[in-house]
Order: structure tokens, then sequence, then C-alpha cells
């Protein structure tokens, strides 16, 4: 962070505004910027209203089983579906009909706790409840009913912040109140055919006795059932292989609970009960013989419906991380992590600014403040107070800032105050990460702050101290001196307390970088050793901000002091 290097785009450095209004964001503008966007998001919706143009309802669908904290990765699924949700609605809207879109979110907690993740508390207590249901697994917190109701929490708290808020399904409760019961009918009337379907795609047959069901055992609730019997129409006889229980049973399961599809055949089930138009899908289910593959053939030869339209989504890595993120080895970041360091807006300008398909990282490195740069760009952009580098990205960008927005539908019609990240960070530093003292700068340097700027800034400020205090590089840290021990090189001393009279005599930061740059010219002193030195005494480094911007921030009495102690 030299001298040279910190000359940025005054938007980047400091605060922006404009009360000037621009007719594009009205919401008629918004219909243009959606029909003519090429986004995958709006892509998408355009074959998704084309095939369902028969419909009344549009349904799209996400989900997850809560086997432990539902990170960032699980997230693209969520905002992925929600980004097309709000495209379609946005394209329905201009069209003027009166079709519905549907969002629902499925918890899939009545799935098998199969392993207790690694950062989960109370590990041996957990171990006891492995082959029950997830959501009759105690919460190891304390705080919720259940283990699957802790992570359901955390989440639905979290989403209405991002804007989304889909309709949530329980699968406890729908298999436990036997709303399945046809669809688990219809899949062992044609057992076979499933196994059939499923065997194409496998390099080892099914065995004879496959089941497209598992029973949760109604005496030991484990699903240590292994034999199955189907005795026709809604009737089933099994025995449990718990050694502890071997509870044996014939039940009718439209009036016991205890039953549930296996994933490859509950997924197209549910794809036919719910008349889902479109869901998104992990690598791990999009590969060739994946689950989405069997669960096409399933849900068009046994329950007479049609697959989604479908869109893989790649997975998220940290930058830094290897891997993909796992809830089950417990090296997880959330989206209320990434919270703490990005703003909503931003988090969903991520998702919306990369392609579904490509893999990307979420950053917590020095990468934050270009992210940061790029989301004001994009905000300056889409109200014109910044060309992009042609009218193709103009409208990608205007639409991805559309499609990042908490509420679309209330953008505002002026561009917001922007305050850059990369500023705030200094200040903070400058204020020793005091953020009302941070916020009160901010406020006596612009005149009048609107409600909204007053929030904005507010959040970036807390976002960007916890970024200097968990994840900020070691050069994008420093402590302003009270005094110094420095060596001023003897050719430097005439620079350093030529800056000092400047100082004393103005306050123009431009006025007086320019002369002090022409004075080491004039005076053949490396300006880059003068910098050096400058960084040096003031806060112990050799780079640092922008320097007379940097000094005038601090309080040049301040640094005038610092710089007469060497």
């Amino acid at each position: 962070m030299s001298q040279q290097s910190q000359q940025h785009n005054s938007h980047n450095n400091n605060s922006h505004s404009s009360q000037s209004e621009h007719q594009h964001n009205s919401p008629h503008s918004r219909d243009e910027n959606a029909q003519n966007s090429q986004h995958w998001a709006d892509q998408t919706a355009d074959a998704v209203i084309e095939r369902t143009k028969d419909q009344s309802t549009i349904t799209c669908a996400s989900g997850i089983t809560p086997s432990g904290v539902v990170h960032i990765g699980n997230f693209r699924e969520i905002i992925t579906t929600e980004l097309i949700v709000r495209a379609l609605r946005r394209k329905i809207k201009s069209q003027k009909t009166n079709k519905q879109v549907r969002f629902i979110y499925s918890w899939d907690d009545y799935d098998v706790f199969r392993k207790v993740p690694k950062n989960m508390p109370k590990q041996e207590e957990l171990k006891q409840f492995l082959r029950k249901p997830i959501v009759d697994v105690p919460d190891p917190f304390g705080t919720e009913e259940s283990y699957a109701r802790h992570f359901e929490v955390a989440i639905e708290n979290m989403l209405p912040k991002m804007g989304i808020a889909p309709e949530f399904i329980y699968q406890s409760k729908k298999y436990r109140a036997c709303t399945y019961a046809e669809g688990m009918r219809i899949a062992l009337e044609k057992k076979d055919k499933i196994k059939q379907i499923l065997d194409d795609f496998r390099a080892e047959e099914l065995t004879t006795d496959f089941m497209p069901i598992r029973i949760f055992c109604e005496k030991c609730n484990l699903d240590t059932v292994e034999t199955i019997e189907y005795k026709g129409e809604y009737t089933i006889y099994y025995k449990c292989a718990n050694t502890d229980c071997n509870h044996e049973d014939t039940f009718d399961f439209r009036k016991k609970g205890i039953a549930k599809l296996q994933w490859r055949v509950d997924w197209p089930m549910r794809w036919a009960h719910e008349r889902v138009d479109f869901e998104p899908g992990g690598k791990d289910h999009s590969s060739a013989g994946g689950s989405f593959d069997t669960g096409k053939e399933i849900v068009k030869e046994i329950y007479g419906w049609h697959a989604p339209h479908y869109i893989m989504y790649d997975f998220i890595r940290i930058k830094g991380g290897s891997g993909k993120i796992s809830s089950s080895s417990g090296d997880v970041i959330t989206v209320d992590d990434a919270l703490n360091v990005y703003e909503p807006q931003m988090i969903r300008w991520l998702f919306a600014t990369n392609r579904v398909g490509s893999e990307f990282a979420i950053s917590f490195d020095g990468d934050v403040i270009k992210l940061y740069e790029d989301f004001d760009r994009c905000e300056r952009i889409y109200y014109d107070t910044e060309k992009a580098k042609s009218d193709k990205d103009t409208i990608q960008q205007k639409r991805v800032y559309e499609l990042s927005s908490i509420d679309e539908e209330n953008i505002p019609m002026a561009i917001p105050q922007q305050f850059g990240f990369r500023h705030i960070t200094t200040i903070l530093q400058v204020n020793a990460m005091d953020e009302e003292k941070t916020y009160q700068f901010f406020v006596k340097e612009n005149d009048k702050l609107t409600p909204l700027a007053q929030q904005r800034i507010r959040t970036r400020i807390a976002c960007a101290a916890n970024w200097l205090r968990d994840f900020a590089p070691e050069e994008y840290r420093f402590l302003v001196q009270e005094s110094t021990n420095e060596k001023v090189p003897a050719a430097i001393v005439p620079a350093v307390n030529n800056l000092i009279a400047l100082l004393e005599n103005g306050d123009d930061a431009d006025a007086i970088g320019t002369a002090t740059y022409q004075f080491c010219i004039d005076n053949k002193i490396e300006p880059k050793a003068f910098f050096e030195s400058c960084y040096k005494i003031i806060i112990n480094k050799t780079k640092g901000p922008k320097l007379i911007q940097f000094i005038l921030a601090i309080g040049k009495e301040k640094v005038i002091k610092i710089l007469q102690s060497f």
C-alpha cells in the first residue's frame, strides 16, 4: 500500500452522494432490465415460463437435510432458487398476468441421523441417537426442541435479512401425518420398475429384496429394519434387526407415519406431489447416473409427472481453504459468519455476479476490499454515475444490482451515499477501532446523512471492524504511534521538515501532496524513500494509506507532534 499505489477513485476512498433521480430506476425500467438481461437467472426464468405457459402457478423448490450447520455452500441452493423466483415474478409482473410463483423450501428432517459432525458439543450423547430420525435427536445446545430444529431456526431467522421468504415444508411432519401414503403405495406397487430404473444407472444391480422405503421401528425408533414385506394396498409387515429390540408389526401406512421413501424415490415423488417446475441441484446430484438422472425417469415412469427444469450449481470455497465446505467435518462458514464482514446486499451480489455453474470463493482476506470496491462500482453503474466498459456490461451490471437488492420493489430512486470500505478501515484504526467515533467522523464529514446512509455507514463500520480484528492481513493493519525512535536518513530530514511546515499552514490534501512531491524532486530526494520514512515514523510500517489524506484523518496536530519526535 505505497503512496503511489494508493491513488484510488475518490468513490472508493470517500463518501459519495447524489440527490438526482434517474428514471431508469423506476419499476418500468426494472421490467425492461429483466427483459433485456442475459443474466442466467433471467434466461432460466424464460425457460420455466415457456414450459409452464398453461399453468396458473409456477412452483420452485429447494431443500436440505439439517444434519449439521447449514453453511454458505448450502446457501447457494437457497439463493439460486430465490434468484429464479425473483426473475420469474419480475417477468410475470411485466406481462401483467395473474400467474403465481410459489417458492417452497423443504427441511428433510425425517432423514436418518448418520454422523455426528466434529463441531458439535456433547459428542458422546449425540452418538446415542445415531440411526434415529434427525427430528428426534435432542438439541446439544439446549435452545430448541430438537437437533434439526436448532439448525432450521438459524436459517429461518437469517433469510429475512437476505430478502428471502420461502414457504417452509417440514418433511417429518408430512411423513408422520401420512401425507405421502399414496405416493408410497405407488412406489411399492411399482418397486420392480423402480429397481430396473436404478439398476440401469448402476455398475452393480440392487439386491432382489430391494424396497423403495425405509422404516423407523415403532419400538426403538431406529432405521434398523431389514425385513420389509409389502402386503398390498397400504399394508406393510416389518421386523427390526436391532438385537435389543426385534420388534415386528404389520401396519397401515395411512395411519402410522413410521415409513419414508428412500431418497432417490422420495425426491421425484415430491416433484409430482408438489408439482415442482424448477429446482436446482449441486454437482453431487447432477453427475451422470446421479439422483437427478434417476429421478427424471422415476417421476415420469412411476408418477406420471415430469422432472422440473433443472440447473446445476457449483461448490463454494473459502479463500485459502481446500475442498468443498462440509457440515460433517465441522469446517464451515455460515451466512451469519459472512454477514460479519459483508453487507447483506453484498452477499446476494456475490452469488448474483457469478455464474451459477461456476465455482467461486468467498474471500475473507485482502480481496474483501476489492469486492467492496467492485460492488460500489456496480451500484454507480446502476445509477448512471459511472460508465461500464460496454453497453452489454451496463445491462448486466444493472440487472445484477437489482437481483442483489434486498427489496427489489423498493430500490431507492437516487444513488445512496457511498462510503469506501478501505477508507473506513483507515478511519477505524485512526480511532483505535472505536466504531462510534468512526461513525461521528463520517457524520462530521457529510453535511446530511439520510437515514439510509446512517444505517449503511454503521453496517459498513461494523463489517470493517470485524474484518480488521478477525481476518485482515497484516499489511492492512496499523497503529498510530504517539512518538517514534525511528532514525530518519539525513537526506530525508529536509522533506519531513517541509511536510511539517506545509501541514502547519494548510489543509488542502491535494495541494500539500503536490508540494511535498515537488519538494522531493527539486531537492533530489527519492519520493519512495521519503514516504517510507513517514510511514515508519507514524505507524512503524513502510507502507500505509494515501499519506496526506491519512495524516488529515488522524489529525495534523497529532501527526506534526509525531513527526517532530524523531
